[in-house]
This record gives C-alpha cells, structure tokens and sequence, in this order.
C-alpha cells in the first residue's frame, strides 16, 4: 500500500503542465482557457479582474467576503473567515493592486462590524481575525 507522501510526489508539477501546454495551439489553448472560465465563478472573476474587464472588478471579491463574513443566519449559513480571506488572497493573486487590496481589507473589516452589530456573535476566532484585518 502506498504511503500519503507517496502519492504527492505523483502528482504533475507546474512544470509537467507548462510542458503539456508547450503543445497547444492558440485555438487549442484558447479553448482551455474558456473551459476553465466557465467552470468557475473564481475562475471567471480572476480573468476579468487581471485582463481589467467590468466597471466593477471588486465586486464579486466583495460577494464572496460579504456571504462568509456576514451570512444570513435564517438562512442557517455559516461563518468562514477562511474563505473571506481567500477572496483577498485571490484578488492580491490576479492582480493585487495596492487601493483594490485596501478597500477588500476595509470591506472585510465593515462587514464583520455589521454582523457583530445584528447578532451576539462570540467566536474568538472571528475577533482575532478581525483585528488581524483591522492591522
């Protein structure tokens, strides 16, 4: 039986998949490129934001923030500063432009103030998150 260790060392490395796309074609690696686009929300909102498409490039950052920092609680979602911060770390990923990364921080902040506001909310973690934001 093979070991965990094992079976990450099997797994293709940026370098075996940039090899693999060495034999695209335009149309081919256009294609790629489209499929990966529409299957994914994230996908779609890091292509816009770095190839500067919408009026808006923010916004589904601040969706994905917004539904994980302050969730509907009659609708039983749940909190996950995790994910919040991810939306963050994807944008600093597609283009990471100093204002964009300070108003997600911002927004973040004002979100997770809002929820505190509407509910008695007591995770140590959610705070400690917070603050580490708030810096």
């Amino acid at each position: 039986m093979r070991g965990v260790a094992e079976k990450k060392s099997t797994l293709p490395s940026w370098k075996t998949v940039k090899a693999a796309l060495q034999s695209f074609d335009r149309a081919g690696l256009l294609g790629l490129v489209q499929d990966l686009y529409a299957m994914d929300k994230d996908n779609e909102a890091f292509l816009h934001t770095r190839l500067g498409l919408g009026s808006d490039q923010l916004a589904p950052y601040k969706a994905i923030i917004s539904r994980w920092i302050c969730p509907d609680l009659m609708r039983s979602q749940s909190v996950s500063i995790s994910k919040a911060k991810k939306a963050i770390a994807n944008y600093k990923k597609a283009i990471g432009e100093p204002t964009g990364l300070t108003e997600l921080s911002i927004h973040y902040c004002e979100e997770s103030f809002s929820f505190l506001e509407s509910c008695a909310f007591e995770d140590e973690r959610y705070f400690v998150a917070l603050i580490r934001m708030y810096d």
